[in-house]
């Protein structure tokens, strides 16, 4: 994971500017590099983004504070009141989960008490639809080989990103695997952060040109992605990537 990503992630689970979400991000690894070991700071440091192993690194051993304690340095390092401190620490954990490998995340928890656990607690974390499980889907439903799934998932994401607006680009970057960011990444950067208006055929037409294939096929795909992308995100932020799109769109944008 890249820092932009990173911060992307923490920005939108503590719902704050790009700013805050980087002072929360640092007052937030500078306390949990207080709490444990200089071999753990290390190993999780090794698996960051480089911007961000300064603010994990220690050379002091391990402090042995509580969760509340945790939460109220945060607070003083951010200046934010505790419910923020508690916000902003949920939103860098939840990002530290999807950043590091699972064996990683698990050997830091290890080294904190029970009660850490509940900094984990309604962030989302285990609905995360994993890169693999998305392209798993796509391949099924458009009738694709696994590897073939990602050059359609691809093409329709990269389209669906010239065709909203840049601050929803963010929003689905917020809630998607790191492995499909550059599509939308891409689309973003053609579009400059303004939705295209396009109509059903320039739509399709664009990701038969990506892809090598027909209009038939690019709708078929494109109801592929978009349908696992809803169940990736979830209804309301589905609703709100598309709730602009005309009426023509809508058997693309059904469910199936």
């Amino acid at each position: 994971m890249v820092y932009e990503d990173f911060i992307i992630l923490v920005q939108r689970g503590a719902d704050s500017s790009r700013d805050t979400a980087e002072r929360a991000t640092r007052a937030v690894l500078e306390t949990l590099a207080e709490r444990i070991s200089q071999g753990e700071a290390r190993e999780l440091a090794a698996q960051l983004p480089p911007e961000l192993a300064p603010w994990i690194a220690t050379n002091s051993p391990a402090e042995r504070f509580d969760v509340e304690e945790f939460i109220r340095r945060v607070a003083a390092r951010t200046e934010a009141d505790v419910p923020m401190a508690e916000r902003y620490t949920r939103a860098v954990f939840a990002a530290l989960q999807r950043a590091v490998s699972r064996g990683e995340f698990d050997d830091m928890m290890a080294e904190l008490p029970g009660h850490f656990s509940t900094l984990l607690l309604h962030q989302g974390v285990d609905e995360i639809m994993t890169a693999e499980t998305f392209l798993r889907r796509v391949a099924d439903r458009a009738g694709v080989d696994p590897d073939d799934a990602r050059k359609v998932a691809d093409a329709v994401l990269e389209t669906l990103a010239e065709r909203i607006a840049g601050g929803e680009v963010d929003d689905l970057i917020g809630r998607l695997p790191p492995e499909l960011h550059p599509p939308l990444k891409r689309g973003k950067e053609h579009s400059g952060g303004k939705a295209q208006k396009l109509s059903l055929e320039q739509f399709l037409e664009r990701i038969a040109e990506r892809q090598g294939v027909d209009l038939e096929r690019a709708g078929d795909h494109a109801r592929a992605v978009l349908s696992t992308l809803r169940e990736a995100v979830g209804d309301e932020e589905f609703s709100d990537v598309t709730v602009e799109f005309p009426r023509d769109y809508e058997d693309l944008l059904a469910a199936h």
